[in-house]
């Protein structure tokens, strides 16, 4: 296959297809919980859709053709024509099980792998093209269909390629109406390169593209600076040598008596002093920036190992989902802090332990619907899962509703196994004994499932924790639930932080969180209603005395107050504190366990001169703030950025287009004529783009989230600056009625995705915008 840009599409293609199966996964879910939302349907739809326009891209007719079965089956059920069963979600849950295992497989063994699955793929088609499954018999929980059972397979009948279209062209030279579909042709299996001896697979990772591209700048500015350091020491060692000629000069006139040779060695030494603080200046402005580029490209790369918490969780509702049905039981699970960024090694380690945690949760902590009924409680239990960052660390938690943790049941196993003697295990707290879960092979269960046993696992998610020095802890009250709480720490974790005093000691506020920072006159502040508030932007923020809050006692005010503005979305509070000191990057240090949680501190820190600092813990800060006030909230202030794209004068293309791979194929043909192109993700992007710089085309696809192709091609034509923008539309839809809605909406050409393995696309990009 070909490598557009130095890397592999198929690479591409595996990572948009994940994606997409995780929202498949996840919508899925969804729409089984609220069949009649029909709202749910829409990016199903699209994300199908998008991974077999990718499919075709790489090739591969395997996925294609589950693709755009499930896709029809969506469209049905958005058009009313059939309802959201749990028997046909199983089915596109199937085949959304199918499409990512194919994504997975290797480039070179796809047409193997596909020829061994066909009778798969036969039986997934005929199942999602025939009607839906009747419901099975009322039941509390229909068992989930074993993973290895098939539908019942029945003659295929996959989608038929379409013949070839030709061109059709309208008379204006300057719009194009082309609509070419070709069919792709099977995919030949690939030369087996000769046996060798197996190479170590390369360890990859997914980096943010901006990130990436911020890395090289960076590096490259390294390099540069680099590069100056042998012209300083040269220049360096030329002043050394004047200064030395200049000091025997001088020793010489002296020791002659000689007045004027004493003045021209007095010169050379002047001369000399003179070229060596122009050097040490240039040393500084070297050192200087050779710290400030080495700091962002630091902070670059630990951004870089940072990924959403939903990254390793993804597999989690669908997990909850299959188990849940397996034993008869209705879990909802609630993940909680998806986008929170933990360390992808970090991530990368929690998943197992965390699958244990939540499998046993399910399995052994859930009761079943008669028995939750019988307690009072909603026939659907609930499992949340929670990440956050809290006072310097990654706190995790899994709390479900069941029936909890018996600690007298711990205890009489404790005892039977012979672990501890009765006496002693009498006098052991909850503390203690829900310790003893975490030991291996321990379980209170009365029976051992294939799905999980309370405490067996648990020694994983214990030597998890341990190894990367956190700590885990349960908390139960037996009919009420469980929780269980991981604190792990932020690896690496950096913090860009405002420096204040307060009563002599040094404070850090988190840069973040800070709204601002301010001097205010001693006639800036007013008291009303018992309280100081000052003025910031038009509105009175309420002021708290640092000192007193930090348990310092009360200070009194001078001149001139130092004010720190905090803010949420509840509004802006103001603390005073005796002075600012600057900015630094700190790294965070956790407190000490033995000091519990201190009042508004979240962490730790060493100043550049070795003192210890205390981190604000801002949300507990807040807290306390509001309450001393005595007040609710305020307004809070919106702070806007606006920032113009650079102007280029060279021709530049915009492409509009959901799909990575897609988007990506178009971006390195542009290119590869000789344009300057930019991408957008989808029509809100792309219109964002469009009127914050310029563009001298837009190429666009039709299925988008947001804004669809139609609605901006609409929307840009609405707009008298882009009256006569070219404008193509790419899409995978061939049919008249969808050729006819782009050209009514404005666009100047239609093509369809096949047009890239022709000349169509290049065509009538240079016909429509003209040589690069």
């Amino acid at each position: 296959m070909t490598d557009l840009g130095g890397f592999s599409m198929h690479e591409l293609f595996r990572a948009e297809v994940e994606t997409h199966c995780a929202a498949l996964s996840d919508g899925l879910l969804g729409l089984e919980g609220a069949p009649e939302d029909l709202g749910i349907i829409v990016p199903l739809m699209r994300a199908a859709h998008s991974v077999k326009g990718a499919a075709r891209i790489v090739g591969i007719d395997a996925a294609v053709t589950v693709a755009h079965h499930m896709e029809d089956v969506l469209v049905h059920m958005q058009k009313g024509q059939e309802r959201a069963t749990r028997g046909r979600i199983d089915q596109l849950l199937e085949g959304t099980d199918f499409l990512l295992r194919i994504s997975k497989v290797a480039e070179h063994e796809i047409p193997e792998w596909s020829a061994v699955h066909a009778g798969e793929v036969n039986a997934i088609t005929t199942a999602l093209a025939a009607p839906p499954p009747a419901p099975a018999a009322a039941a509390t929980v229909p068992p989930a269909p074993s993973p290895v059972e098939a539908s019942v397979p029945s003659e295929s009948t996959p989608p038929t390629s379409s013949p070839p279209v030709p061109v059709a062209r309208q008379e204006s030279p300057r719009r194009v109406d082309a609509v070419v579909q070709r069919p792709m042709p099977a995919a030949e299996p690939a030369p087996q390169p000769a046996p060798a001896a197996a190479a170590p697979e390369a360890r990859s990772v997914r980096v943010n593209a901006d990130n990436l591209d911020r890395m090289m700048q960076l590096a490259g500015e390294s390099m540069v600076e680099g590069r100056r350091s042998p012209a300083l020491r040269r220049a360096l060692a030329a002043v050394r040598t004047e200064l030395v000629r200049a000091r025997e000069s001088l020793e010489g006139a002296l020791r002659r008596g000689d007045p004027q040779r004493i003045a021209a060695a007095r010169d050379a030494v002047a001369r000399a002093e003179a070229a060596l603080g122009e050097r040490i200046f240039e040393l500084e402005g070297f050192f200087r920036r050779t710290e400030e580029v080495s700091t962002a490209l630091y902070h670059e790369v630990i951004g870089s190992r940072m990924r959403p918490f939903r990254e390793g969780v993804a597999g989690f509702p669908r997990m909850v989902r299959d188990v849940s049905r397996q034993l008869g039981k209705d879990v909802a699970l609630e993940i909680v802090g998806s986008d929170v960024p933990v360390d992808r090694d970090i991530l990368a380690r929690l998943e197992a332990p965390l699958n244990h945690i939540v499998r046993n949760a399910v399995d052994h902590g859930i009761e079943g619907p008669d028995e939750r009924l019988a307690r009072g409680k909603p026939a659907q239990a609930r499992v949340v899962l929670e990440a956050r960052h809290h006072a310097g660390q990654l706190q995790v938690r899994v709390v479900d509703d069941g029936r909890g943790i018996d600690p007298e049941g711990i205890r009489r196993k404790v005892v039977e196994r012979g672990m501890q003697p009765a006496e002693l295990a009498a006098r052991l707290g909850e503390r203690e004994l829900y310790d003893f879960l975490f030991l291996p092979g321990f379980s209170t269960a009365k029976q051992v499932t294939e799905i999980s046993g309370r405490g067996v696992g648990l020694d994983v998610v214990h030597q998890m924790v341990t190894s990367t020095a956190g700590t885990v802890r349960v908390e139960s009250r037996p009919g009420a639930g469980t929780a269980f709480v991981l604190q792990l720490p932020l690896t690496l974790s950096v913090l860009r932080a405002a420096l204040v005093e307060v009563a002599g000691e040094p404070y850090a506020f988190p840069l973040a969180r800070i709204e601002r920072v301010l001097r205010a006159g001693a006639d800036a502040i007013t008291a009303s209603q018992g309280r100081l508030q000052c003025d910031v932007d038009g509105r009175a923020v309420g002021l708290v005395d640092g000192a007193a809050l930090f348990g310092f006692g009360d200070t009194a005010r001078g001149a001139a107050t130092s004010v720190v503005v905090l803010g949420d979305e509840a509004g802006m509070v103001g603390l005073v504190v005796s002075r600012f000191l600057g900015e630094q990057d700190l790294v965070v240090r956790t407190l000490d366990p033995r000091l519990g949680k201190v009042p508004h501190i979240a962490a730790a820190a060493i100043l550049d001169n070795g003192s210890p600092a205390l981190i604000v813990d801002v949300d507990d800060t807040l807290a306390s703030l509001r309450k001393q006030l005595g007040e609710g909230t305020f307004a809070g202030i919106s702070v806007t950025a606006a920032s113009a794209a650079p102007v280029r004068a060279s021709k530049r293309i915009l492409v509009a287009e959901d799909s990575i791979t897609v988007r990506e194929v178009e971006r390195q043909l542009l290119l590869r004529m000789g344009y300057d192109v930019a991408v957008a993700v989808d029509g809100m992007d792309a219109w964002n783009q469009l009127r914050a710089g310029r563009f001298d085309m837009l190429v666009t696809d039709i299925d988008m989230p947001r804004m669809n192709g139609i609605e901006l091609v609409r929307t840009v034509r609405a707009d008298p600056r882009f009256a006569h923008l070219p404008i193509a539309v790419v899409s995978y839809k061939d049919r008249e009625e969808d050729r006819r809605a782009g050209l009514e909406a404005g666009a100047n050409a239609y093509l369809t995705k096949g047009s890239f393995r022709d000349q169509s696309f290049a065509s009538a990009v240079t016909e429509l915008v003209g040589a690069p």
